[in-house]
């Protein structure tokens, strides 16, 4: 911590030099406007101007609104050298301030055809942008993302998949980072899948696929990262967008996203408000055979998950001048959930005759609330990509679980009563420092530390009712885990461009300190261990429409929380989920090999990649006597994973659009557990296909197609399982507004299926997270039309740059 004071003191160091210069006295106005090539306004484009004698840089300013700059300057001789994210700079030869105001008239811009370190896949925003180490996904016009959640959109993404419980896999496996906006956040929380249900899908702007991350990233998460970045405006004036949504079953919601700019400061809102009921259903067969006993019962479930979440962040950012910003935002979630489920058990003997029934009620409440600051800064220097960052970032979270159950039989009226209790509190303080140093024409050095310290609480209790309507505590349900992680990093990374050769490589080493401790039973568990790892990427430009990338990535994925928690949730009381206390990381050596081809009427992405895997967590089902079954995971395995993925975007004619994805691959699994060898391999793939049709200039119907093949696990396989999304949408009030209709899961059809065998145990189960849904979705955007495909090329939501 004392190394990031004397990082944040030479900050404020550096910001007062550069504005500690004395103004002359004597001072006279340098104006002009910009434009581009259509004779539109340029908006915040940088100004600089530099004395002729020593090009030393004296003085300058960002355009406004219109494209007007104006700022003083001393008699003399200048040059000026105007910038802009996707225009070519320019230079303005002799001005020349005299004893008199300098009016500089209209100055043109041309565009700038070439993009450094990036290819477009497609012109229009809300396509895939293929970056050198990440895969950008705007989901504006994914007619079946408007109106949803975060999980819905990620499960409309290439090589994601979301499964119906919400845990989120990519490329097949879940251990993927989730970050916001690049950064670890309270917004997802302790339960991620829960969260990004909470999480309005109209405040997300794009999702980043990083399937082999970079040095400059952590390096947890094993098969990479999907970043969500939330929307964030900052066009001058008062701006924004409004949304409204309605659906069945009860889906109702609206948001809105506002920026007012002048000059020096830009305001940020947003705010999202939903109410969600998803209903679901499930079934399952256990069948128990052994020497000394066996039986055999079917269970059949339906739950409702219903509950509200609001979702507000204010920000504001304060350009203190050209090269030196300030930023400062406090987001604040607070959600509520009301559950509510039965289960019923037939309980069979072995000549498949029933001898009881059984039902269990479960009522939760589940409130949570989320609370984050951050506060960070930004200096840009006269060289043009040289900058220094701080970031930091303190979060406060605490959710509470509070259930009642009701079990009863045919024999037993009565039955029982008990009650669970389960209060997690986190507390995250996050604090980072990036440089970045541009060496000759393309090349640059980025190094970057980076510290996070974690602690989270965890009061665990079920309570059963005595004959004297007591409540008696379960002991071996009883329990308080105390969470407490530190992970301090530091990186480099180097990269250069040698013709058609671009070259990145870089180095991180995090040293990670976590201690895990059950409190009533004194069991504490430390672990601290340092790691290198590296990453190189390199693309090469075939031709004018090829490109080729190679990378390679070395990555951990540590236990999360829930997955040392050694109790869970008590809903089921014949199948209990527990963590494991003792798991240690895993770690991946991934390699990646992508080919893209532009096309005129499309663009086709391909990939193959290779991951090696140790320490391979795995889910473990085991069953006694008495038909209970416990769930733990264990590092189990070492595996290794084959497969290939494409991505092809194809317009056949200009008011038609198809996309499509797919990831074909084979896992290779073998572990040990309780001296019997488990082992999987499995060929299986994922694919989505949908189409886009306009008519009409302002209508647009959109069909996608979802399916998840069959595959094998370690103890028995999982079914196949597909879907189908609809939508409609038409453009109202001159481009102003957009209504959109959409149905997801049309033929109900998103269900888990899934086998396990082992020697005398039999288990078959299907389960429905949520039902069909229907969506009517009201869009308003506040002095801006509908973002046409020239904007978007230009770069026009980017001007901070």
């Amino acid at each position: 911590m004392r190394d990031f004071r004397l990082c944040f003191l030479l900050l404020l160091l550096i910001n007062f030099q550069s504005n500690a210069q004395e103004e002359p006295a004597e001072t006279f106005m340098v104006k002009g406007k910009l434009e581009d090539g259509d004779k539109n306004p340029v908006l915040f484009a940088n100004v600089a101007l530099y004395s002729v004698k020593d090009s030393t840089l004296t003085g300058g300013i960002a355009s406004d609104d219109k494209g007007i700059f104006e700022f003083p300057a001393a008699p003399g001789n200048y040059f000026l050298k105007i910038t802009y994210l996707t225009l070519d700079e320019k230079i303005v030869p002799n001005v020349n301030v005299a004893g008199q105001h300098v009016d500089l008239g209209i100055i043109s811009l041309k565009s700038n055809s070439k993009v450094l370190e990036e290819v477009l896949v497609r012109g229009e925003k809300s396509q895939m942008e293929l970056q050198l180490d990440k895969r950008v996904f705007n989901v504006g016009k994914d007619l079946s993302n408007i109106g949803s959640n975060a999980s819905d959109i990620l499960n409309n993404m290439p090589s994601v998949t979301v499964d119906v419980e919400g845990n989120v896999a990519l490329r097949g496996s879940q251990n993927v980072r989730i970050l916001i906006d690049g950064k670890q956040s309270g917004m997802i929380g302790l339960n991620p899948a829960e969260a990004l249900r909470q999480i309005p899908g109209d405040l997300i702007e794009s999702i980043e696929i990083i399937t082999n991350p970079s040095s400059r990233y952590d390096a947890e998460g094993e098969v990479g990262i999907l970043n969500i970045v939330m929307k964030k405006n900052i066009r001058y004036g008062l701006n924004g967008s409004f949304t409204a949504t309605g659906g069945y079953p009860a889906n109702f919601g609206g948001s809105f996203n506002l920026n007012y700019r002048r000059k020096k400061v830009n305001l940020i809102a947003n705010y999202g408000l939903m109410y969600r009921e998803g209903p679901g259903r499930g079934n399952s067969r256990q069948e128990y055979n052994s020497v000394d006993t066996s039986f055999v019962y079917e269970q059949r479930s339906a739950r409702t998950r219903s509950g509200t979440s609001n979702n507000f962040m204010v920000g504001l950012d304060y350009f203190l001048n050209n090269f030196n910003t300030v930023t400062a935002t406090v987001s604040y979630r607070k959600s509520k959930n009301n559950n509510k489920s039965q289960l019923d058990y037939m309980d069979y003997d072995f000549n498949n005759v029933l001898t009881r029934t059984v039902t269990r009620t479960e009522r939760e409440t589940e409130p949570r609330t989320n609370l984050e600051a951050a506060l960070n800064y930004e200096k840009k220097f006269d060289k043009k990509g040289q900058s220094l960052t701080f970031n930091s970032k303190y979060i406060i979270s605490d959710e509470t679980e509070s259930s009642r159950y009701r079990e009863f039989s045919n024999l037993d009226p009565a039955g029982i009563m008990q009650r669970a209790f389960n209060t997690e509190d986190e507390k995250t303080f996050l604090a980072q420092l990036d440089y970045i140093q541009p060496i000759g024409k393309d090349g640059k050095i980025e190094a970057g530390l980076k510290t996070s310290i974690r602690l989270l609480d965890n009061d665990f209790s079920v309570h059963q009712q005595d004959e004297q309507m007591n409540w008696i505590i379960l002991n071996q349900y009883d329990n308080r885990f105390a969470y407490d992680e530190k992970i301090h990093a530091g990186y480099v990374m180097a990269s250069n461009q040698f013709g058609k050769v671009f070259v990145q490589a870089g180095l991180r080493g995090e040293y990670s300190d976590i201690t895990t401790e059950l409190k009533k039973t004194n069991e504490r568990n430390h672990r601290g261990y340092f790691n290198l790892f590296p990453s190189v990427h390199m693309s090469y430009k075939l031709k004018d429409m090829q490109t080729v990338q190679l990378s390679y990535s070395y990555r951990l994925s540590r236990p999360d929380f829930r997955d040392l928690l050694p109790f869970s949730n008590f809903s089921d009381s014949r199948v209990f989920r527990a963590g494991n206390p003792l798991l240690n990381p895993e770690f991946t050596h991934s390699f990646e090999t992508g080919h893209l081809l532009n096309m005129p009427k499309g663009s086709l992405l391909s990939s193959i990649y290779y991951r090696h895997r140790l320490g391979v967590v795995e889910n473990i089902t085991s069953v006694d006597s008495t038909g209970f079954t416990t769930v733990t995971p264990v590092n189990l395995s070492t595996g290794d994973s084959y497969g290939f993925e494409f991505n092809l975007t194809y317009d056949p004619a200009p008011w038609w659009k198809l996309t499509g994805n797919a990831n074909i691959f084979r896992a290779i699994n073998e572990g040990f557990y309780n001296d019997k060898v488990l082992k999987s391999d499995t060929y299986s793939w994922t694919s989505r296909l949908s189409s886009r049709v306009t008519l009409f200039k302002s209508v647009d119907f959109q069909s996608s197609f979802n399916y998840r093949a069959p595959r094998k696990t370690t103890q028995g396989r999982d079914l196949a399982m597909y879907f189908i999304d609809l939508g409609f949408s038409k453009d109202i009030l001159k481009g102003k507004a957009t209504v959109t209709a959409s149905v997801r899961d049309l033929l109900n059809s998103q269900k888990r299926r899934s086998i396990v065998e082992n020697a005398g145990y039999y288990s078959r189960s299907e389960f429905q997270w949520r039902a069909r849904q229907f969506l009517v979705t009201f869009a308003y955007r506040l002095n801006r039309s509908k973002e046409k495909e020239r904007m978007d090329n230009k770069g026009g939501d980017n001007e901070e740059d």
